[in-house]
C-alpha cells in the first residue's frame, strides 16, 4: 500500500503539469476578471496577485504550492488566501493545509468551496446510480450464468451489449424526453431538478430524492451492462471449478454453492467495474448532470467552460484525479477482504 500511495502521488503530481500546461495561454484571466473597461493599475495589481507578472516555471512552482497540502506560505499569503491548515515558523511557515485552488475568475469564490458545495449532489448521484447498477448487475448476471443457453441469458447478454453501446448524453436525451416530457403526467418524474427545491413562500431549502430517478437511472445503464456480463462471465469459470462440484457431491443446495461459494470467488473482476466505474461516475457525470440540471460538479465544470472560468475547470480535473485514486486504493483493500489469496 505504501508504494501504490508512492505511485498515486506521481500520478498526482503529473495531474498537476498537465492541467497547467494545458490551461497556459487560453484567454487573458485578467481580462476574464476586469472585463474590457477595467482600468491599467487595477490590471496590474490583479496580474501580481495571480503570480501571471513571474516566469512560466515560477508560475507553476507557485501554483503546485497552492494546490500541494504540504507547502510554505507567508503570513500575508496565509491572510490574503484565507488558508486553512496547520502552519509552524514565523515569517515563512510550513503549512499542512486545505489544498487552495484558487478563486473563480467569475464569482470570486474559492474554488475549493464551490467544489464542495456541489461535491454532495454528485456523491449522492454515483452512488444510486452504482447501487442500481450493482445490485441488478450481480443479480443478472448471476442468473445468467447459472441459466446458461436460455432465454433469459440471451437477453441479459443482448440487453449488456445494448448498454454498452449507448452513450450516457444520448442515453440522457431519450430518458428525459420519454419520461419526463411524454410520460410525465404518469410518472410525475420532472425533466430537470435537483437533490433540493426551493420553498416559494419562505425561500428555505428542502431535500427531495424524485428528481434523482432520472439522472441514476441514465447514469446506471453502461456500468450495469458490463457487471452484467463481468458477473455471468467469472461465474461461468467458477461453476466449472471442482470445489464447486464438490460442494454439490456433499449435498449442499444450489442457493447455497451459487451465493455463498461461488460468488464470493467471482467477485474480484466485479469489483474492479465497481470501483472503477464509482469513480468515472463521481469524476465524469458532466453530460447527464448537465442535461437534467442536477447540481453537482459535472453542472459545474461545464457551466465554468462556457465562461472561460478555468480555475474552477483546473480544481474540478484535480478533484476528479483525487476520487480516482482514493477509490483505486480502496479497491485494493476490498480484495483482501473478499479474496484473503491476493497479496495487497
Amino acid at each position: 500500500m505504501i508504494k501504490k500511495s508512492f505511485y498515486a502521488l506521481l500520478v498526482l503530481l503529473g495531474v498537476v503539469v498537465m492541467v497547467f500546461i494545458m490551461f497556459q495561454g487560453l484567454g487573458d484571466p485578467v481580462k476574464m476578471i476586469v472585463g474590457q473597461s477595467g482600468d491599467k493599475k487595477t490590471m496590474e495589481n490583479i496580474r501580481k496577485d495571480l503570480y501571471l507578472d513571474q516566469p512560466k516555471w515560477k508560475q507553476f512552482f507557485l501554483y503546485l504550492n497552492d494546490v500541494s497540502p504540504i507547502s510554505f506560505h507567508s503570513k500575508d499569503d496565509i491572510q490574503k488566501k484565507e488558508l486553512k491548515g496547520l502552519f509552524i515558523g514565523n515569517d515563512t511557515k510550513l503549512a499542512i493545509k486545505i489544498p487552495y485552488l484558487r478563486k473563480s475568475y467569475q464569482t470570486k469564490k474559492d474554488v475549493g468551496t464551490v467544489l464542495m458545495n456541489a461535491l454532495p449532489g454528485t456523491l449522492l448521484l454515483a452512488i444510486a446510480a452504482m447501487l442500481f447498477a450493482t445490485i441488478v448487475g450481480v443479480f443478472l448476471g448471476v442468473v445468467a450464468a447459472v441459466k446458461k443457453g436460455t432465454w433469459f441469458d440471451t437477453g441479459a447478454v443482448f440487453a449488456s451489449i445494448a448498454g454498452i453501446s449507448a452513450p450516457s448524453f444520448f442515453m440522457a436525451i431519450i430518458i428525459a424526453y420519454f419520461f419526463g416530457i411524454i410520460l410525465h403526467p404518469y410518472t410525475g418524474l420532472n425533466l430537470t431538478g435537483s437533490w433540493f427545491d426551493v420553498d416559494e413562500v419562505t425561500g428555505e431549502k428542502y431535500i427531495t430524492l424524485k428528481n434523482l430517478i432520472l439522472p441514476a437511472f441514465t447514469l446506471g445503464i453502461r456500468p450495469l451492462a458490463i457487471i452484467t456480463q463481468l458477473t455471468r462471465s467469472s461465474m461461468l469459470d467458477v461453476l466449472n471449478q471442482d470445489y464447486i462440484r464438490t460442494a454439490y457431491a456433499k449435498g449442499l443446495s444450489k442457493r447455497v454453492v451459487v451465493f455463498k461459494h461461488a460468488l464470493r470467488n467471482a467477485l474480484n473482476p466485479v469489483i474492479t467495474a465497481i470501483t472503477g466505474w464509482f469513480a468515472e461516475l463521481l469524476a465524469g457525470a458532466f453530460f447527464v448532470e448537465y442535461i437534467f440540471g442536477w447540481q453537482g460538479i459535472g453542472k459545474i465544470t461545464v457551466d465554468a467552460l462556457e465562461k472561460l472560468d478555468y480555475p474552477v475547470v483546473m480544481g474540478s480535473v484535480l478533484l476528479s484525479a483525487c476520487i480516482f485514486i482514493l477509490v483505486n486504493l480502496l479497491a485494493d483493500v476490498m480484495y483482501k477482504i473478499v479474496d484473503p489469496r491476493v497479496a495487497t
